[in-house]
C-alpha cells in the first residue's frame, strides 16, 4: 500500500504533467511488464482453456483501473481519490456475506466520502470523482480475479502474462497522449515507477490473495485511503481540512469494521502440479 500511494504521487508530480494520466498509466504499466517478462519467464505452456477469460480479464482490469485512477488524480487530491476508489474493494467484501450488517460498512463509507469531496460546496471535480469510481470497479475486479489466477499460477508468473496485457490496454489512449512528449528522463523515471507500482505491490497482492480471502484482503486494504492522505501531504502538499480528516476516518472505520476471516479455508493445490 505504501509503494502504491508513493508511486502515485511521484507520478503525479513527475510523470502526469508532461505526458497525461493515460501516458503515465500506459508508461509504467509497459516498463513494469518488461521487468516481469525479464524476470519471471510467462507460463504460456501451462495456460488452459479455463485460464484465458481470467487472464485477460485480470489484465484488462489492471489496465483500465490504472488509468481511471491516474485519471482521477490529475483532477482530486490524492488521499480523496483513494477513499473512493476503495468503495470498490469493500463492496466485494460486503456483498460476499449479504446482510444488513455487511452492507452498513459500504454505506458508512460512503458518508466519509461525501464528507471528504464536500459536494455541497461544488468545489470538487465531478469527472475526477467519477474516474475514480471506475477505478474502485476496476480494483474490485482485480481483487476477485487476482486471487483466481494466483490460484493457478505459483509466484508472479502470471504477472509476466497480464501486466503485459495492461499496457496493450492502457496505450490505446495513452500513447496518443504520451508518444509527442515522452523523453529519455521520462522513461528512466518510469523504470523507478515501474518498481514502485505495479512491479513490486503487485507481486506482494498475488501472494496475499493465495493465503488470504478476498473479504480479509479488501477489508484490511481499509488503511490504504489514510496512508493516501498522508502521502498526498508529504509528497503533494495535499494538507486535508477537519472534515477531510473525518472523512478518511469514516472511510477506514468501515473498512476495519467490515473484517471478517482471515487465512484461506483451504489451502489451494493444483493438481497439474507436482507437490
Amino acid at each position: 500500500m505504501l509503494m502504491i500511494q508513493l508511486g502515485s504521487a511521484l507520478s503525479a508530480g513527475l510523470l502526469i504533467p508532461d505526458l497525461g494520466a493515460a501516458g503515465t498509466a500506459w508508461l509504467r504499466l509497459t516498463l513494469g511488464a518488461i521487468i516481469l517478462v525479464a524476470i519471471a519467464r510467462p507460463p504460456l505452456r501451462e495456460i488452459r482453456r479455463s485460464d484465458v477469460l481470467p487472464l485477460l480479464g485480470l489484465g484488462v482490469a489492471t489496465g483500465l483501473m490504472t488509468v481511471f485512477f491516474l485519471a482521477a488524480l490529475a483532477r482530486i487530491p490524492l488521499g480523496v481519490a483513494v477513499a473512493i476508489e476503495f468503495l470498490g474493494p469493500l463492496a466485494v467484501a460486503a456483498f460476499r456475506r449479504p446482510s444488513a450488517r455487511a452492507l452498513a460498512w459500504p454505506a458508512l463509507a460512503l458518508v466519509g466520502v461525501v464528507l471528504m469531496t464536500e459536494p455541497w460546496r461544488g468545489t470538487i471535480d465531478p469527472l475526477g470523482v467519477l474516474f475514480a469510481a471506475l477505478a474502485g470497479t476496476g480494483w474490485a475486479l482485480y481483487i476477485l480475479l487476482t486471487q483466481k489466477v494466483g490460484d493457478r499460477f505459483t509466484g508472479i508468473r502470471a504477472l509476466s502474462i497480464t501486466i503485459p496485457i495492461a499496457a496493450i490496454t492502457a496505450a490505446v489512449i495513452g500513447v496518443p497522449q504520451a508518444i509527442g512528449a515522452l523523453t529519455i528522463q521520462h522513461v528512466l523515471i518510469g523504470v523507478g515507477l515501474a518498481l514502485l507500482v505495479p512491479v513490486l505491490p503487485f507481486a506482494l497482492e498475488m501472494v496475499a490473495l493465495r493465503r488470504m480471502t478476498m473479504t480479509a484482503f479488501g477489508t484490511l486494504m481499509a488503511v490504504e485511503p489514510a496512508i493516501g492522505l498522508v502521502i498526498g501531504m508529504l509528497v503533494l502538499a495535499q494538507a486535508p481540512g477537519p472534515l477531510q480528516v473525518a472523512g478518511i476516518t469514516l472511510v477506514v472505520t468501515a473498512g476495519a469494521l467490515a473484517q471478517r476471516g482471515g487465512l484461506r479455508d483451504t489451502p489451494v493445490v493444483d493438481p497439474a502440479k507436482p507437490a
